[in-house]
């Protein structure tokens, strides 16, 4: 797996702690013309510290927050999209909030996002890599964008976050409110 997806740090050790199960994104601003999609099925999750504030999130103001990297990232999770697509219909993305930590103003932010209602969804199912992988933080990874190449990683075990269990109990969960 080489492909990373950029997140904030606090929203990728969500994911990694298990508080939440779906992405939501809008895109980056260097998305291109084609604009944002879940455009990998598997991929790294690449912590960010752009734009980013505990307060945008429900997570309880003690949480802590990771470091800004110095010389050296370090990579602890992978995600896997079990499902994805594009949510134009608000009732159904305001039944999202059980599945992740973002502050609802952050969510209908990324909606009405530049006057095109809608934003991408993906039920992810993540794990953590043991070890985690370190890699120098160099300038290619910065910018907003949502997708970065990294080095190829080598092997690596992967430990689901979630049990079994509670990952299919989220899973069907969620297709039973967005009806797929």
């Amino acid at each position: 797996m080489s492909i990373a997806f950029k997140e904030w740090a606090v929203i990728c050790e969500a994911l990694g702690a298990g508080l939440q199960s779906v992405i939501i994104r809008k895109g980056g601003l260097a998305e291109g013309r084609a604009g944002f999609s879940f455009q990998h099925e598997e991929f790294v999750l690449f912590p960010t510290w752009f734009h980013e504030q505990l307060g945008k999130t429900t997570l309880p103001p003690e949480t802590t927050v990771p470091e800004e990297p110095g010389d050296e990232l370090e990579i602890r999770y992978t995600a896997t999209v079990e499902w994805h697509g594009l949510l134009t219909d608000h009732e159904k993305v305001a039944c999202l909030r059980e599945f992740h930590v973002l502050h609802d103003s952050v969510v209908e932010e990324r909606f009405h996002y530049d006057g095109d209602d809608g934003v991408y969804v993906a039920f992810v199912r993540v794990y953590r890599l043991d070890p985690p992988l370190r890699l120098k933080n160099e300038k290619k990874y910065r910018g907003c964008r949502s997708w970065v190449e990294l080095p190829e990683i080598e092997e690596t075990a992967l430990v689901s976050v979630l049990s079994d269990e509670e990952h299919l109990r989220r899973k069907t969960l969620l297709a039973q409110l967005l009806g797929w």
